[in-house]
């Protein structure tokens, strides 16, 4: 009995939360079929009342305890799509009733995928059985995407599905946006220059001698050997793009590594400014939005819902027009023709996709060789135990320390121990060594974490 006290306590508090910020609340009757969404003063009283119980914590949803026939009212789903971020609103008419910003996790996919192959492509190399690499026996399929891209179209499709059995979604709308890559690096091209570019009679090499006046970029060396330099690492995500190389003496290049350009020329302004004028804005995100918006916009046809689209110019003049700030989950709410907007809520749901773990059988170290235990066995990701005491890692717990070092109360990730003392990551850093018995369930691991922007 206390412990059930202690748990309505903590759904009661929660509730609290959710009416500070004024997002509105999902309700679900008893068969689950969705209901019109409710302000928090309401989900509030028929949780007191006991006419309702919680069904989900992020995003925030009760269940009814008896049937309701009645027509929900429609809402309409809107969907600003980004490379890093994607944001989206929920409608009733012209009100904002929730919102939402999706991180994706492209850039660590495409992570993986590298260090995949490099592993790969080494173990080729040794002396073991010849294995034939099998990157040419493959053909793709028209609108193949690559991985990094395929999983920002699939999680929104993720969500939108998620919406849809939560509420009663009529309609979806998404911004449709094309850009113009060569116009974003010269806004004066025109005509002919777009078949030619900027490479036309050059060779790369060729082109960064004459672009750098055959002298090195940092510390101006001439008559050198000069080596071709990344202006951003690839390490950190940097391309191959010729806007993105320069050139350098060996020197430079070795000192330089894989420093990030401000930290490698940090006390030298004048220099900094001038590589950086010289170097052109990457256009990894807008390639990444060219590349996706059809895949994404056939995938929400594939729900079945009306899927109506509008521009990015279209958005800039509503979110002017009605004095909106610029946010990923305010300018998915002025997508679309709109007359007027009514914002109800003041902070939108952050959630970052985070995957559902490893396929990998085999530990490995940092240099990818297999890892070994005491007993010198290998490492077997199989081997481990998935659950701990009905815990698994990811699930998102609430841990209350009556006493000792660690009193307090922590919600956040669990990381499991098969000693049954568990980590918790929290917004303010990780707390080790809680034990299993002050844990209670907030949400079982989906994939996804959630916070807001006040770190809640």
């Amino acid at each position: 009995m206390r412990r059930n006290a202690t748990l309505a306590r903590q759904t009661l508090r929660v509730i609290r939360t959710d009416a500070t910020m004024s997002n509105h609340v999902f309700v679900l009757d008893t068969n689950r079929q969705p209901l019109t969404p409710c302000n928090p003063g309401v989900a509030r009283s028929l949780l007191k009342s006991r006419k309702a119980s919680v069904f989900r914590c992020y995003p925030f949803t009760i269940i009814l305890k008896k049937e309701v026939n009645s027509t929900p009212e429609p809402c309409q789903i809107k969907i600003d799509p980004g490379s890093k971020t994607t944001g989206i609103a929920l409608l009733n008419g012209d009100k904002v009733i929730w919102a939402a910003e999706l991180t994706h996790r492209g850039q660590q996919i495409k992570n993986d995928l590298e260090s995949r192959r490099s592993l790969r492509r080494n173990r080729r190399g040794r002396k073991t059985r010849y294995r034939q690499p099998r990157f040419l026996n493959r053909t793709r399929p028209r609108g193949w995407l690559p991985p990094s891209l395929k999983h920002r179209v699939l999680t929104v499709l993720t969500w939108v599905k998620r919406l849809t059995r939560l509420c009663a979604v009529s309609s979806i709308a998404q911004e449709l946006v094309k850009f113009d890559l060569q116009k974003m690096q010269n806004p004066e091209i025109s005509g002919v220059e777009y078949q030619q570019g900027e490479l036309q009679g050059y060779e790369v090499r060729e082109y960064l001698l004459e672009k750098c006046g055959r002298k090195c970029a940092y510390c101006g060396a001439e008559n050198v050997p000069l080596e071709i330099e990344h202006i951003h690492p690839r390490s950190k995500g940097g391309s191959n793009c010729v806007s993105n190389l320069t050139l350098a003496c060996a020197p430079c290049n070795q000192a330089k590594g894989n420093q990030d350009i401000k930290q490698f020329l940090n006390g030298k302004p004048d220099l900094l400014k001038r590589v950086l004028v010289r170097a052109k804005a990457p256009l990894k995100d807008a390639v990444a939005i060219n590349a996706s918006r059809w895949a994404l916009f056939n995938a929400l046809k594939s729900t079945g819902l009306s899927v109506s689209t509008g521009s990015g110019a279209q958005t800039k003049f509503n979110r002017r027009r009605l004095g909106l700030l610029k946010t990923h989950w305010l300018d998915a709410a002025c997508v679309g023709n709109i007359e007027a907007l009514e914002v109800l809520t003041t902070q939108p749901l952050l959630i970052k996709s985070a995957g559902h773990g490893r396929r990998q059988v085999i530990q490995v170290d940092k240099y990818g060789f297999p890892r070994h235990n005491q007993a010198g066995e290998l490492v077997r990701k199989s081997a481990q135990v998935k659950q701990i005491k009905g815990f698994q890692t990811g699930d998102i717990v609430r841990a209350i320390v009556p006493s000792g070092k660690k009193t307090g109360v922590y919600i956040g990730r669990v990381a499991i121990r098969s000693s049954g003392s568990f980590n918790i990551k929290t917004p303010n850093g990780t707390v080790e060594g809680i034990s299993f018995k002050h844990c209670s369930f907030v949400q079982r691991k989906d994939g996804y974490s959630y916070s807001f922007s006040d770190g809640r």
